[in-house]
């Protein structure tokens, strides 16, 4: 059944990819894997097992039995499992089987009640820019 899981998650990814192609594949950290080093994706990385170091991705999915140790920048993450470290990202959701350890720094951040966060929450500031002598606000973007 979980083989089934497995094939039926895959082939909807494909077919809702959002690559030149339409065929991006989430990259897949499974449930029993150990990664020690520092990981830099251009897409979604699901994390169901540990990664030792530091993670930049577009979007980064911790599962209920993820772990993530070091530093995350992402546009935005979905946290269902452990994250022990620095935080920046653009949007952030923390679910009710989440613990976290560490600094946020986000625009936005939705947390569940039962989330366990120790650490501080620090909102991104708007920039001001002059444009044509126009002032505008321009945000920051966390995974720069």
């Amino acid at each position: 059944m979980k083989k089934f899981r497995r094939i039926i998650y895959l082939k909807i990814a494909r077919l809702m990819g959002r690559g030149k192609n339409g065929n991006e594949v989430p990259t897949i950290v499974a449930e029993n894997s150990v990664l020690k080093g520092d990981v830099l994706s251009a897409g979604t990385l699901h994390v169901d097992g540990t990664i030792d170091g530091d993670v930049n991705c577009d979007e980064l999915i911790i599962g209920v039995k993820g772990a993530v140790n070091g530093a995350v920048k992402a546009q935005s993450i979905y946290l269902y499992g452990s994250l022990n470290g620095e935080v920046k990202a653009d949007s952030l959701f923390i679910a009710q089987t989440a613990r976290l350890i560490g600094d946020i720094s986000h625009n936005s951040i939705a947390i569940e009640p039962g989330a366990y966060i120790e650490g501080r929450c620090i909102k991104n500031k708007p920039t001001l820019t002059v444009v044509e002598g126009k002032a505008t606000v321009k945000k920051l973007k966390a995974a720069e």
